[in-house]
């Protein structure tokens, strides 16, 4: 291999180009996205162009169709970045090694945390995933990512505790935890109380008790309707496995 005078190889510049050409493709993603989401707010999701966004973001109108082929795709995007923001807040809840309560309870609020910023546009992206078959639904397969992402956290969180509960819920219940998030950020949308403070009461009042229920599931005497439970899961949401 030939080495320029200063020791590099030839193919260090070339590498540092492309790094830095990443670098700028990153930041004129994320200005795209910063922009949509801000006007979408203001003026509202079916009035909002990929026209103003890119304009608003100061790039060409070709330059915002390259990274994000319809504004569908920039709402997908916006749900990846909650995701992936609330994910990094509760790695030291998932190893903190408390109980599965307080870690469950912990995650929720972290995700009100998350979500916060965004209360006053929240709802018409809720509505806008609530529509049949629209690509940024939560069980879309364009959700995918994000929906791997927020499962995965749930997933952790049954893997690691002690709690005793029915194997066959073990290996449901990171998925029915998700479940019960996305209701809970339906509810938090509606929460017009100051900083959402009843839905906060809500995970407060609500995991002690789902965590009895979880450790009851092992006894037999509630066998049955956990079986069934798990039966209605099934039915909802037939794709719901490990």
């Amino acid at each position: 291999m030939t080495h320029t005078d200063n020791g590099s190889s030839p193919a260090a510049p070339a590498a540092r180009g492309r790094a830095a050409d990443t670098s700028r493709g990153e930041q004129t993603r994320q200005a795209i996205v910063t922009s949509a989401i801000r006007l979408f707010g203001e003026a509202g999701y079916e009035k909002t162009t990929m026209r103003a966004i890119a304009a608003d973001a100061g790039v060409s109108v070709g330059n915002a169709y390259y990274y994000f082929p319809a504004k569908e795709a920039l709402v997908s995007e916006f749900y990846l970045e909650l995701q992936r923001e609330h994910l990094a807040r509760v790695e030291p809840i998932l190893a903190s090694g408390t109980s599965f309560g307080d870690r469950l309870a912990a995650i929720l609020r972290e995700g009100i945390e998350v979500w916060a910023p965004h209360h006053a546009f929240a709802g018409r992206f809720i509505g806008i995933a609530a529509v049949p078959g629209s690509p940024v639904s939560p069980f879309s397969a364009e959700s995918a990512q994000a929906r791997e992402l927020a499962t995965s956290i749930f997933h952790r969180l049954v893997d690691s505790t002690e709690t005793k509960m029915d194997p066959q819920l073990r290996a449901r219940l990171p998925q029915l935890l998700w479940l019960a998030q996305l209701g809970l950020v339906v509810y938090w949308v509606h929460d017009t109380t100051p900083g959402q403070r009843r839905t906060r009461a809500v995970v407060d009042l609500a995991v002690p008790y789902l965590e009895y229920l979880v450790g009851a599931s092992r006894m037999k005497i509630f066998k049955p309707l956990t079986t069934r439970g798990l039966a209605l899961l099934e039915t909802l949401w037939p794709h719901a496995t490990r």
